[in-house]
């Protein structure tokens, strides 16, 4: 997408965000991060326990967040409209998605890379999206100030990939670069038939994950950077954007939303 969103933040009651994969890495710490705004944050997961053991951790630091934890399996519709009909009977309402589950999976080079490779991935990181984001769009566009954030990185970017001066050149393979490309477009596609939703695709950085053992340069909280920016930022960048995009002490990094209890990690907000 190539212009800047403005939107007008909603003073009128709690912000309520529900954050795919939110059992660790970047979907916990999106989680901690908007909790500690005063926001209702539902945390997706397919495994409840390790969801819970999440939150705790989560509430352990911020005694009064609240935190709800709502099954959900991306690559299953029953499981799926399930969390819708949960967020749904809470009254909560929701007014951001963050699609942050993903997977990378069994990372073959290009040339060992069979159709089969691409069929886990792909359904978690692009069919998930869309399954997620098309079971909630009725309850996301019934929010005064609707948000909707994909989590791609900058291996589907094809001008860091091809960027001989950049970490991405070097990672090989296909498989996990194609879905987030894929997501990419999926991010702008909706963009373009949702102008009354707020879209944006961020790439979080090469952050230490368990996605790539823990390798990444970045923390977990700088790697969050772009997606809370996303989330609750009064202005973004156009998409996709990463925490390089975002300047120190602009409207691009300043947090909006009811019951603000204060900034979480401070100017730390993102592959």
């Amino acid at each position: 997408m190539s212009t800047h969103h403005t939107t007008t933040p909603d003073h009128t009651g709690p912000t309520t965000v529900l954050v795919t994969g939110a059992t660790k890495g970047l979907g916990a710490e999106t989680s901690r991060r908007l909790a500690a705004l005063g926001w209702t944050v539902w945390m997706a997961a397919r495994d409840t326990v390790a969801g819970e053991a999440a939150a705790d951790r989560i509430r352990a630091e911020q005694p009064d967040a609240d935190l709800r934890v709502v099954a959900l399996d991306v690559t299953d519709d029953a499981s799926v409209a399930a969390a819708v009909e949960t967020v749904t009977g809470s009254g909560t309402g929701l007014d951001v998605l963050v699609n942050n589950a993903g997977i990378i999976g069994d990372g073959h080079d290009t040339l060992t890379t069979t159709p089969a490779d691409f069929l886990p991935v792909f359904g978690v990181n692009v069919l998930g999206p869309v399954r997620v984001t098309h079971a909630f769009l009725p309850l996301l566009t019934a929010s005064p100030r609707p948000r909707l954030v994909m989590v791609s990185s900058g291996l589907g970017r094809l001008e860091h990939v091809n960027d001989p001066s950049r970490t991405e050149f070097g990672v090989p393979g296909m498989v996990y670069q194609s879905s987030k490309a894929a997501l990419t477009m999926i991010g702008n596609q909706y963009g373009k038939a949702l102008p009354g939703v707020r879209v944006a695709t961020v790439d979080p950085g090469y952050t230490a994950t368990d996605l790539n053992g823990h390798r990444g340069s970045q923390t977990v909280t700088e790697g969050t950077d772009a997606i809370v920016a996303a989330a609750s930022a009064d202005r973004i960048p156009a998409s996709p954007f990463d925490r390089y995009d975002l300047v120190p002490g602009s409207e691009w990094d300043q947090p909006v939303g009811a019951g603000c209890r204060g900034a979480a990690g401070g100017r730390s907000v993102g592959s």
